[in-house]
């Protein structure tokens, strides 16, 4: 008989990402993935990387139907407005990535995340962002706790970087042959990366 467990909404950024840590938060949540990723502002980027959390989920998910004590992961899929994102980040174009631009991008999709956390009767969120390497811990610890506050929310706050969260992901996304970008999904951090 499997025990309640606290329901928990984790926003991802994308199926790669989401591998490690829904891995380490199983035992003890009943997750929910939100995928809500205004700022992957080319539609089919944005739909080749829901697909590829879609298909990790499923897989996933099969693996687990003979366990009693983990619960099927379930999916919701936020708003795809990339003009949200434009918005937020207008005169921060140039901003190098971890910058300014960031931190309003992080704020943008946390508060999000809280906001359907709290109209869907989930008094937990989360987020994978912090499973990166290139994703400043301490700012999206601050935001998510802050927003959380503001929301009457706990933030699950944990950096998945830790205990090889990262290796652990790259090593699941070969496992379950998953899709890897490389870059965070603003056309503006692509034109960074790509030196254009």
């Amino acid at each position: 008989m499997t025990m309640e467990k606290p329901k928990l909404l984790l926003h991802s950024c994308c199926g790669p990402c989401s591998t490690a840590v829904i891995e380490r938060l199983i035992p003890d949540y009943d997750i929910t993935i939100f995928f809500y990723n205004p700022n992957i502002d080319d539609r089919e980027e944005y739909e080749k990387r829901k697909e590829t959390q879609l298909q990790f989920l499923s897989a996933y998910n099969k693996n687990i139907d003979n366990d009693d004590d983990k619960i099927p992961v379930k999916f919701l899929e936020g708003d795809y407005i990339p003009e949200d994102f434009y918005r937020i980040a207008e005169g921060l174009e140039d901003q190098p990535e971890g910058g300014a631009r960031c931190t309003c991008c992080f704020q943008l999709r946390l508060s999000e995340t809280a906001k359907i956390a709290a109209e869907e009767g989930f008094g937990l969120f989360g987020t994978t962002l912090t499973v990166s390497p290139h994703k400043n811990y301490p700012l999206i610890s601050q935001l998510g706790n802050r927003i959380a506050e503001e929301a009457g929310l706990e933030f699950l706050d944990l950096d998945f970087k830790k205990k090889a969260g990262y290796q652990r992901s790259v090593a699941l996304s070969k496992e379950y042959e998953l899709y890897r970008q490389h870059f965070c999904g603003c056309s503006f951090a692509r034109k960074i990366q790509e030196g254009v």
